[in-house]
């Protein structure tokens, strides 16, 4: 059997030598360089449109829910976009992919499935109307975004591992500084506030111990709440 792949960082040039001895029937062979994108077919401009898509459709995501809102868009994208939102402008962005432009990414190598579109199909929104709306949905929510911007533009070539490496170390930094802004933005209580508060839980403490009808539960809730939210103070 034959396993053939491009040449992208995620595929390491020595892994024939690192298979089982159970796989040893499989040759690995590679692309040469550069070829990826004229041999297979997603990437005659299908996975370029979908990107685009794809960033319109986040883009007017990011403008619904900071318009109808009080959230700022860091915080709609720190604490409101998650897997689930993004599978669903995945959804919405592939629905948006042509039939068109399937055929055309399709016809050379495989035409006997290349679909014939439907006279009453409607014709696909051109490139330049999809990046203008980019721009404009960019612009609206506070971007500063062209179309030559790199959030638009074609991404011809993979993230080496270096660069994957350095967009992590930036992703935890931000974060860092984030949770960093978060305690520093935490009320700070006087210390007499502070004494007040322990003495009101005190006196409760005291009171659910001695009138709580399950006194094993009650032991353990108090034991839990001591642990979890009254030991930072």
């Amino acid at each position: 059997a034959m396993l053939l792949m491009d040449n992208a960082p995620a595929h390491p040039s020595g892994l024939e030598e690192d298979l089982l001895e159970d796989f040893n029937f499989i040759k690995v062979m590679f692309l040469l360089p550069n070829t990826t994108p004229l041999l297979q077919p997603m990437d005659q401009q299908v996975i370029s449109n979908f990107k685009k898509l794809y960033t319109r459709e986040l883009f007017q995501r990011c403008f619904e829910m900071t318009d109808r809102s009080s959230l700022t868009l860091n915080e709609f994208w720190r604490e409101h976009f998650d897997i689930v939102s993004c599978l669903q402008i995945i959804t919405i962005a592939w629905a948006g992919v042509s039939q068109t432009n399937l055929n055309s990414a399709w016809r050379n190598l495989w035409p006997e499935c290349v679909v014939k579109p439907a006279s009453s199909a409607s014709a696909p929104a051109p490139e330049s109307t999809v990046l203008e709306e980019i721009v404009s949905l960019g612009r609206t929510t506070g971007l500063e975004v062209t179309e030559e911007d790199e959030l638009v533009e074609e991404h011809d070539r993979n993230l080496t591992a270096e660069e994957l490496v350095e967009l992590q170390k930036e992703a935890m930094e931000e974060q860092t500084a984030f949770e960093e802004e978060e305690e520093m933005s935490v009320e700070q209580l006087s210390s007499t506030e502070l004494k007040e508060e322990c003495q009101m839980w005190v006196n409760l403490q005291t009171f659910v111990q001695q009138h709580h009808p399950d006194k094993a539960l009650a032991h353990r809730l108090v034991s839990s709440f001591d642990t979890d939210i009254m030991s930072p103070f």
